[in-house]
């Protein structure tokens, strides 16, 4: 047997890379950036608030002794999203790997919710991860390959009352990364999204304790139970590394059992 051919756990080993992650400076973004640069991986942190962001990457370099920047910018700034390309290649040289994760949430029935509601919902969900995986893919292609990363949800695979404008977003997503897999795979450019359940983020705050988050959140789970933020840091690593050069256009679910149940 060749064991040089069983590389095992180097698979995951990020040293000498380099990752975007919109919406990274709390939450679900925070957590992956966190899981990547424990793998060794330099981070470019890019949000709207430019204290959080600055904080929140001086924090990933001191705990694990990587490059990492803040970027402010908005994802559904054409512009700013050409300049957070543009940057990372200043500070890092390269772009191995981009993480979609910005994304907002608006509950509330169709007759009651603003048309502006569902359009910043899509806005920022679908239209912010279109333009920022636009503005890095001429920069993966010239390297040779890449790998991006989309942040859907159940919901983009399963319905919810009250949430037209968040499942709606999501399910364009898991379309999108299913659409952007195909065009980008013969440039080695991988594209798959993951489905997180109910994670106990500040979007879910405000219904974690309501009669709706334990019954129709938390209850819907085969756990029966709101995911830890450290329980999506797996799925990342394996889409981002040489782990999962061989996934394309999954849409990977984190989330307890939900979509099986």
């Amino acid at each position: 047997m060749d064991y040089s051919q069983l590389p095992g756990i180097k698979l995951f080993d990020m040293k000498g890379r380099a990752a975007i992650v919109t919406g990274g400076s709390k939450g679900l973004g925070l957590t992956m950036a966190a899981a990547m640069a424990s793998a060794g991986c330099n981070i470019l942190l890019v949000n709207r608030n430019e204290t959080e962001g600055l904080e929140a990457a001086q924090g990933l370099a001191k705990e694990y002794g990587v490059s990492a920047f803040s970027f402010t910018a908005d994802v559904r700034n054409e512009v700013q999203m050409n300049e957070m390309a543009a940057y990372a290649m200043e500070v890092f040289g390269r772009i191995d790997v981009l993480i979609n994760s910005a994304g907002i949430n608006i509950r509330g029935a169709i007759d009651e919710l603003s048309y502006e509601d569902f359009t910043s919902v899509m806005d920022v969900n679908v239209t912010g991860t279109w333009l920022a995986s636009r503005a890095v893919v001429p920069f993966m292609k010239k390297a040779g390959g890449g790998s991006i990363i989309n942040l859907a949800s159940a919901l983009g695979l399963v319905g919810l009352s009250n949430r037209t404008p968040y499942c709606s977003s999501k399910g364009a997503v898991t379309q999108m990364t299913r659409c952007l897999s195909i065009e980008m795979a013969p440039f080695n450019i991988r594209v798959n999204s993951i489905c997180p359940g109910p994670f106990l983020t500040d979007m879910n705050i405000p219904i974690a304790h309501t009669e709706e988050g334990l019954k129709f959140v938390v209850g819907a789970t085969a756990l029966g139970r709101w995911g830890e933020l450290k329980e999506i840091q797996g799925a990342v690593l394996l889409l981002a590394s040489d782990a999962g050069t061989y996934m394309y256009g999954t849409n990977l679910s984190v989330d307890g059992g939900w979509v099986a149940r």
